[in-house]
């Protein structure tokens, strides 16, 4: 059980609180954020989700700025309360559509609502979006998205500068369209986050995919819903061996799958048969199915990496990346980093010619170098030169004092497992009946590291 929830802004101020038990000072906002914002406990960076103050567990997570926490004296599993704070962030999201401080105090009457009916004397009663609209009164206050900046999932499905159409990030499950009527729409996103370490030469030691497929529905009266996979889909492995050695039903161009999970609501009668999910789609966002890849994979971006010492004192380091996905993808917001040694004072960069949309920057508090491109086009080559000055000798190989290269992105329409939504079929009410259906699929780094 939970003693209290609390969300703050960014610069610690309460936007909403709830004390559940009275048995936790009421300053414990501000301790926290102060503990948050000033954590220098065994050098970290950054507060861990989880921490005690004077016998009060702290447990948080951030959610697009938000800092989302609960407090508690007893001993609870710290995975269980991380997940109810997500839990909440998003039901609540599902309720206003948008999530920002700015909808969270025009709605505020809304989310002490939500509050009470999800967590009753710290302890959870339900999470479901579908349950508490037999519960919930208040109508939203909606914001306008369009002046809002694109934050978190929200920028993943933009290409350039035009957004995808229909926008499920910034609309509310419970709210209808101006005019009292509701558009019939439902999301599918494929979210892929990879995860891939490559030598010093270059070859890849290890490649992972952390799949989801993400649903969120604004259909009325939640009809029964049919969503086909890849016929050639496979989980697990036989023996040991990759279903890839094998002939049968996994063939050269097959999807593997080590293993997956699927939402409570989804029903495997025809998977088995040909990889078709029948499910009821509860109200508001939902994982259908989560799954996970270790088999190798073509891997959206390739980094080459050259450091040549210049002198005693003087060094030159050469970035090149390369897009492998096709030309008329564009991946947005690349951020490539590199630890530099610790001895570097000063560091000039070069860009190529023509250059558009890049910056770069040279972190001197943790000797770090920046590169940030905008977007990139697939196929095509973006190569930085920064040389570097150090305030002393170095006395080792430069090469062991640098490194490695970290890199992020996010790639909308495009998934390196190929697995593919082959068609959503929505059982229907009337012969005019046919809302929309978007299906939208997006790759994002979780860990791309590259050996100097």
């Amino acid at each position: 059980m939970i003693s209290q929830f609390f969300v703050l802004s960014q610069r610690g101020d309460s936007i909403v609180i709830r004390d559940y038990r009275g048995d936790v000072p009421k300053g414990s906002a501000e301790i926290f954020f102060r503990k948050v914002k000033f954590w220098k406990e065994d050098g970290g960076e950054e507060a861990p989700p989880v921490f005690n103050v004077d016998g009060v567990n702290y447990f948080h997570v951030k959610v697009v700025g938000l800092l989302f926490v609960a407090t508690s004296r007893t001993n609870l599993s710290p995975s269980l309360v991380l997940e109810l704070l997500q839990r909440i962030a998003r039901v609540i999201k599902d309720y206003l559509g948008v999530l920002n401080e700015d909808s969270l105090r025009k709605n505020f009457v809304l989310v002490y609502e939500l509050l009470d009916e999800v967590v009753d004397f710290g302890y959870v009663q339900t999470t479901s979006t579908e349950i508490l609209k037999s519960y919930i009164f208040n109508e939203p206050i909606m914001v306008d998205a369009g002046r809002l900046p694109p934050l978190g999932p929200a920028a993943m499905f933009m290409q350039g500068t035009k957004r995808m159409p229909g926008t499920a990030i910034t609309k509310s499950v419970v709210a209808n369209e101006p005019g009292g009527r509701k558009r019939e729409e439902i999301f599918v996103d494929i979210i892929e986050k990879i995860s891939i370490t490559f030598s010093s030469s270059g070859y890849i030691l290890t490649s992972e995919i952390d799949g989801t497929i993400q649903m969120k529905s604004y259909l009325t009266g939640n009809p029964e819903i049919r969503l086909a996979l890849n016929e050639d889909l496979s989980i697990g492995r036989a023996g040991g061996r990759s279903v890839y050695d094998y002939g049968g039903s996994a063939g050269s161009g097959a999807v593997v799958l080590d293993d997956c999970n699927f939402h409570e609501s989804v029903h495997l009668d025809s998977f088995d048969v040909d990889r078709t999910l029948t499910l009821v789609p509860p109200d508001g966002e939902f994982p259908v199915m989560n799954y996970r890849i270790t088999q190798e994979f073509k891997p959206p971006f390739r980094i080459n990496t050259l450091i040549e010492e210049a002198g005693s004192l003087k060094a030159e380091v050469i970035l090149k990346i390369r897009a492998e996905f096709p030309s008329d993808i564009t991946a947005n917001t690349i951020s490539v980093q590199m630890p530099l040694p610790a001895y570097t004072s000063r560091v000039s960069f070069e860009l190529e010619p023509g250059a558009v949309g890049q910056t770069t920057d040279f972190k001197e508090s943790n000797k770090r170098l920046e590169w940030s491109l905008k977007k990139v086009l697939g196929g095509s080559d973006h190569t930085l030169r920064a040389k570097l000055t150090f305030s002393q000798e170095s006395h080792g190989n430069i090469t062991k004092e640098a490194g490695p290269v970290s890199m992020t992105f996010t790639i909308p329409m495009h998934n390196p497992s190929r697995l593919q939504v082959k068609y959503l079929q929505i059982a229907k009410k009337s012969k005019t009946y046919n809302p929309y259906r978007w299906v939208r699929y997006v790759t994002q780094a979780n860990s791309y590291v590259a050996r100097i």
